[in-house]
């Protein structure tokens, strides 16, 4: 199954015999509070207009656990995730489509989530909410409870030993932008640089200007030329783990499966005993 829809496919999803579960989880990484400005709603701009039917899911309430040790976005409680999302009228058995504002990362951390606690049946609209012509509105609505029960595991997930084991022993990808892979500017994390031997793979070169991901083709022949191979194993990483799902999505789409280390590089950096790379070069 594809892991993207585009919104001509989800118009006419949305009219047939087994609709999907709309999930609107628009999200900003925000640098606002060092600037002295507000922070981005996510909630505001649903409320001001959605895909009909779509439900309203915060990144950092429902898709992550407060920022600590392990990360800015460390994972949920598995209970918890589990509850968020039967309050929002997921159910095993029915398809779930996530979007978000147009970047796709917000959208990305939402589809990895449900893929690795179980469901088998999630999509992400290609393009986001700029790709959608049909109709929106404001009201909110109330879904019937799902039944989704998370049962973690059906995708792989890293931690910090099991990403510097990658980093040697096949390909790990960082998502970020290429200054900061460098370290040469650390807007967030404690200090800039890269995993030794990462890969930088930034997931913002793995979309066309209006936010839709290359064909399968080009972000396959991209990820083979950056080192992925048949028989090596792919990971990726970012600076919590939100990006870096953008990235793995942009993998399955090319048809590689990846890892996630969803503690990224804001677990990894908060730690002075691991190491850091610097510079355009792995090691």
């Amino acid at each position: 199954m594809n892991a993207i829809i585009s919104a001509s496919e989800l118009a006419s999803d949305l009219t047939g015999s087994n609709p999907p579960v709309v999930l609107d989880v628009r999200w900003q990484l925000s640098l606002a509070k060092a600037a002295g400005e507000q922070p981005f709603d996510g909630h505001a701009a649903y409320a001001a207009g959605h895909i009909p039917g779509a439900v309203f899911v915060d990144l950092d309430r429902e898709l992550a656990a407060a920022p600590g040790e392990r990360g800015r976005h460390p994972l949920p409680e598995v209970a918890d995730f589990g509850a968020a999302m039967r309050r929002a009228g997921v159910s095993a058995g029915t398809p779930v489509i996530v979007y978000d504002g147009g970047q796709g990362w917000a959208a990305a951390r939402a589809w990895w989530m449900l893929r690795w606690t179980g469901h088998p049946d999630v999509r992400v609209l290609d393009g986001g909410l700029p790709s959608w012509e049909g109709p929106l509105e404001t009201a909110e609505p109330t879904p019937a409870e799902g039944d989704f029960v998370p049962r973690p595991g059906a995708v792989e997930l890293l931690d910090a030993d099991g990403a510097a084991a990658l980093a040697r022993s096949g390909v790990l990808f960082d998502a970020r932008a290429g200054e900061r892979y460098r370290g040469e500017v650390e807007p967030i994390d404690r200090v800039g640089g890269h995993i030794p031997g990462a890969v930088s793979a930034p997931t913002t070169e793995n979309v066309a200007a209006d936010g839709r991901f290359l064909p399968a083709e080009e972000l396959h022949a991209r990820f083979k030329a950056l080192g992925v191979s048949d028989d090596a194993p792919v990971g990726v990483y970012c600076g919590s783990g939100v990006s870096g799902a953008h990235e793995v999505l942009a993998l399955a789409v090319a048809g590689i499966p990846a890892a996630l280390y969803v503690g990224s590089w804001s677990e990894w950096s908060s730690d002075p005993s691991r190491p850091v790379a610097v510079g355009p070069d792995p090691q």
